[in-house]
């Protein structure tokens, strides 16, 4: 389909969308994305990324933090683009779009790419096992190679498909496959994932003369994503099938042989063994109901983490054989106790966590449009918890997915917390972060999806928006460390789902927090877990670790970071950061005015996200003379339908243009100079007209409604004399 017939059925769209809708939905007039090169929303000066090279090289610093190789002392934060093509999203552009793409994703601040499903694109519609498609290959190694041209490493996955790279399927972005879990028990299986490695990371890219395994661009690989023995079995779960795969019983036997000896020891320790299971037989089974509780189960958990350690030990020995010097990363969802354990081996430790998650696209899909602050960020404080401290951290997929109508929170809630965590990376999944223009022929870009960020206005303003506060380092890192003390096996219970309790992980939210297997002197979380999170910061308080002015009170839902930078409310539905470069609010509705500091909130028509930050690079919001002002409310499909009021469950995503929820907020800032303007920037980074302007004090009601069409964005722009 031509690029002018798109346009045109776009523009047909506008004049087809109801009278009605028109009131409240307002169609999104952008076709291009492509941010112009100086506009306000190219940081490619404000986060310039450097030359790749051996000097450049990330590694884990002496503290265990992201560092280049000549300054290892110095910790890098790495924001990141997740790349997940497939044919059903327009696969990988070719070297015109690889060469744009790229440039767009450095003007956008990001400095590391995540390739995902790569396996999956390479082998589409190949009968023979290893049988690259050569076109995908070329564009794969093309876009490497110009992502490391500006400035941006990579993370690939070892495997991401279940189906690797056997030939004959045609359901790779499925989770069909059993090879997650034969990599652990078949050797055949490791020996097709090893051959993987060889033919794509170990061969020579011709546009950059190095093979990816060796270049200095690859800072981490993800063994298997999602590939936790628990966790497949659940993906694999289906009704009168066992929990387990039987390919587990014959290893669990030898296992338990090793460790009781005797069919009498066993039963002794467990109690519950039938009349035909007889350890010296091999007959003792999996547990039959992984949501019982037993000692059956929690020995079942401790065979599944020496069995992972040692099949990472395994990989990362090719890895190395092959003479990868990056970092190595595996295990990367479920913050369970037991892949705690797991990851406890790991060089650096990744991890996957969602609000809202949605099971897929199909008529039916539901979720359960709630706030992530109504839960007190749940999702961010599970994957904090499952941290290990004095490593480096890799968020390598998170998000707060389409259509939830509170996710103008992500932008500010995910990125805040992980400055103040002082994590690694942060990747907000999706099949590309941004999209070149509106109207591309695919099937997954005809209209905003869940995990497909780069079409939709809120998610976008969102990643502007984090850039700053977590790349450019808006919120600081916590001065406070409170460690969760861990023994090892000891601390598995007979329940595979618990994790660390809810009321602990709320400790995150007021400083940083991580697993530690080392004895230390200092206020933490004990094991076994029956303290309160109440009494650790009065600990902390009367230590004078913890500002006896920090707002924190448990009990009633707010949450103050130790900086004080950082204000969580679960009861008003509101989530403030305060910084000297940049000041925002999520809020379910607006009671009362939000004082942050420079920027004043004083009346919203509904819920939102409303940020505003400077634009110089080490400049406050009381010296900018050039600010960044996003504003964020909804935004959907045209012609989206769904089965109920509340628009939980999907029927029809709709189709583009994508609509925007309309609003306004009265602001004012507290800066008095001789004039100011407010300009609206289109999603191009177009800037036009001034639609408010004033002398003296700074105060006007904004509306995300303007003569240019609906926006995200807005520049203010002071006049000093």
């Amino acid at each position: 389909m031509r690029v002018g017939v798109i346009v045109a059925a776009i523009a047909f769209g506008f004049s087809a969308l109801k009278a009605g809708a028109l009131d409240q939905w307002v169609p999104v007039r952008d076709i291009s994305l492509e941010v112009a090169a100086g506009s306000p929303l190219d940081f490619s000066s404000l986060l310039p990324n450097g030359t790749i090279d051996a000097g450049h090289r990330l590694v884990a610093g002496p503290e265990g933090q992201l560092a280049q190789a000549a300054s290892p002392e110095k910790p890098v934060r790495m924001f990141c683009a997740s790349l997940a093509w497939s044919p059903a999203s327009g696969g990988f552009p070719d070297h015109d779009g690889a060469d744009r793409y790229a440039r767009q994703l450095a003007r956008h601040g990001y400095n590391i790419a995540r390739l995902h499903f790569t396996d999956a694109s390479l082998m589409a519609g190949r009968q023979k096992d290893f049988d690259f498609d050569p076109e995908t290959l070329d564009r794969v190694h093309y876009l490497l190679a110009a992502l490391k041209r500006n400035g941006i490493y990579w993370i690939i996955d070892g495997l991401t498909s279940s189906r690797g790279a056997y030939g004959g399927y045609d359901d790779r972005w499925e989770a069909n496959g059993d090879l997650k879990l034969r990599l652990h028990l078949d050797e055949e299986a490791f020996a097709h994932w090893s051959m993987l490695q060889e033919t794509f990371l170990a061969r020579v890219n011709p546009y950059t003369g190095i093979a990816p395994i060796h270049d200095d661009a690859l800072a981490l690989i993800v063994l298997a994503n999602e590939n936790g023995i628990e966790f497949d079995s659940v993906v694999h779960e289906r009704t009168g099938k066992p929990h387990y795969d039987e390919a587990l019983a014959a290893p669990f036997n030898r296992w338990l042989e090793k460790r009781y000896g005797s069919t009498d020891a066993l039963s002794q320790a467990w109690g519950d063994l039938a009349n035909d299971e007889r350890l010296e037989a091999g007959k003792v089974r999996p547990p039959g109901n992984r949501y019982a509780d037993s000692a059956r189960m929690r020995d079942l958990q401790a065979f599944f983490v020496e069995m992972e350690q040692a099949t990472v030990a395994r990989m990362g020995k090719v890895l190395r054989d092959f003479g990868y010097r990056g970092l190595i990363s595996s295990y990367n969802n479920w913050p369970t106790v037991q892949t705690g354990l797991s990851r406890r081996v790991l060089e650096a430790i990744s991890m996957n966590s969602y609000h809202d998650w949605v099971g897929g696209y199909a008529p039916g899909s539901a979720l359960t449009q709630v706030s992530s602050i109504a839960d007190s960020a749940s999702y961010v404080r599970m994957i904090a918890a499952a941290r290990w401290l004095g490593k480096p951290f890799v968020v390598t997929e998170y998000d707060h997915l389409f259509w939830n109508r509170y996710r103008y929170e992500a932008g500010l809630v995910m990125p805040a917390y992980a400055a103040l965590q002082g994590w690694d990376v942060l990747c907000r999944h999706g099949h590309g972060p941004i999209a070149l223009s509106y109207g591309e022929p695919y099937p997954h870009k005809r209209a905003m999806l869940p995990y497909a960020i780069a079409l939709d206005p809120v998610a976008r303003a969102g990643e502007t928006v984090a850039a700053l506060l977590y790349r450019r380092g808006d919120v600081a890192v916590s001065a406070m460390r409170i460690p969760f003390f861990v023994r090892g096996e000891e601390d598995l219970s007979q329940d595979m789902q618990a994790r660390e309790p809810e009321h602990l992980t709320d400790l995150a939210l007021v400083g940083g927090i991580g697993l530690t297997d080392r004895v230390a002197d200092e206020i933490g979380v004990e094991q076994p877990r029956i303290q309160d999170a109440r009494a650790i910061l009065a600990a902390l308080r009367d230590s004078g670790r913890l500002s006896k002015a920090n707002r924190t009170d448990v009990a009633s839902g707010l949450y103050q970071s130790d900086t004080g930078q950082i204000l969580l409310d679960r009861r008003t539905g509101q989530f403030r950061v305060s910084t000297p470069a940049t000041e925002a609010a999520a809020f379910a509705s607006l009671r009362e005015p939000i004082d942050l500091g420079v920027l004043r909130i004083e009346v919203a028509d509904g819920n939102g996200l409303v940020s505003i930050s400077a634009l110089e690079e080490r400049g406050s919001l009381v010296q900018s003379r050039r600010m960044l002002l996003v504003f964020a409310t909804d935004a959907q499909n045209s012609g989206m339908v769904f089965r109920d009021s509340e628009e939980r469950i999907i029927e029809d995503f709709g189709t583009l243009p994508v609509l925007i929820r309309k609003g306004h907020v009265d602001l004012t800032i507290s800066r008095t100079v001789g004039k100011w303007q407010v300009s609206p920037i289109g999603l191009d980074g177009t800037v036009y007209p001034p639609v408010r302007t004033g002398v003296g004090r700074v105060a006007f009601r904004l509306s995300n409604d303007t003569p240019y069409g609906p926006t995200t964005y807005f520049l203010v722009e002071f006049d000093e004399r």
